[in-house]
This record gives structure tokens, C-alpha cells and sequence, in this order.
């Protein structure tokens, strides 16, 4: 049985981009029974000079539309960056989980080989399609699914692991 670059993207990318949405769901409920305004916790990071929570949520939303987009060869859409709340940042994740639902296998059908441009510090960087899968997007995905739970862990909110691997 052969596994295709789709399943390998497409549906892996979008369960964890749902547990997200899942995670950021007992964020907002924690803030709220808490009285913490939700931006503190959207705002947050490890140390100054990190990325803030809401923006690690925007950047697995991009490495996402990303990926599916330059696998199967359409236009990756663009979003702002102006999300600061729970509920924008659920409303990103779904827009981003409605754009992977267009896909069809059959689009990336040889992509595991396709020359892959992504913009890197300004400068054009090329990968093979599988390579740039395993070795570009899952680390990268993964690593700001991570720091964005890690973040909202830290802040007490109550989530454990099955929160972040299971759905």
C-alpha cells in the first residue's frame, strides 16, 4: 500500500489545527471564568524576544495553506495577521481547515517530487515535495502547535496531551 502525499498533509494537518481549535476553546472558557482578559493570554510568550502566542497560532494556520497549496499547485491564499482573540484565532484555524477541505487527492499526485519555492529571510529557497514536507512543514507546524499549548499551559489553563494528539 502506497501512502500519498495527500494523506500524509492534508488530513494530518487538519486534526491538529481541530485540537487547536479545541485547546484555544478551554483557553477562552478559563479566561472567562477566571476574569482574565483573553488578550493576556493571547499576548503571552516564554521571553521577550519570542513570538507571542497568538501569532504561533497564526504561523501553524500558514504552514498549513501553505503546504497544501504549493503540493497541489494553487494560489496560497493570504490572511492578516490582526487576529488578538480566542474567537479570531478559532475563526483563522477554520478558514485555514475550510481552504484544506477543497483539496482532492488527485491534485497532489506526484508531488512528492515536485520543486517546491518558499521565501526564507526574503531569499528563495527550493525543496523536493517530500523532503519539504517531512523536513520544512511537519517541524515548523508542529514546533508553533506546540509553543502555542505550552504558552496556554503555563497560563494554568487545563489541558494535558490527549488535548493536543487525540480527536
Amino acid at each position: 500500500m502506497q501512502i500519498s502525499m495527500y494523506s500524509l498533509s492534508v488530513p494530518v494537518l487538519d486534526r491538529t489545527l481541530g485540537n487547536l481549535q479545541n485547546i484555544l476553546d478551554k483557553a477562552s472558557a478559563y479566561a472567562a471564568e477566571k476574569k482574565i482578559d483573553e488578550t493576556v493570554l493571547t499576548s503571552m510568550r516564554i521571553f521577550p524576544d519570542m513570538l507571542p502566542m497568538s501569532r504561533q497560532v497564526q504561523i501553524c494556520a500558514d504552514f498549513a495553506k501553505g503546504a497544501a497549496a504549493r503540493l497541489a499547485g494553487v494560489e496560497n491564499p493570504k490572511y492578516e495577521d490582526s487576529e488578538k482573540t480566542f474567537a479570531e484565532l478559532k475563526a483563522r484555524l477554520q478558514k485555514t481547515r475550510d481552504f484544506l477541505a477543497t483539496f482532492k487527492p488527485e491534485q497532489f499526485e506526484g508531488s512528492e517530487k515536485k520543486i517546491i519555492t518558499v521565501p526564507i529571510g526574503g531569499e528563495p529557497h527550493e525543496f523536493v515535495g517530500l523532503p519539504y514536507l517531512m523536513g520544512m512543514v511537519y517541524p515548523n507546524f508542529y514546533f508553533h502547535a506546540t509553543t502555542a499549548y505550552d504558552l496556554l499551559r503555563g497560563a494554568g489553563v487545563p489541558v494535558g496531551k490527549r488535548d493536543f494528539v487525540t480527536r
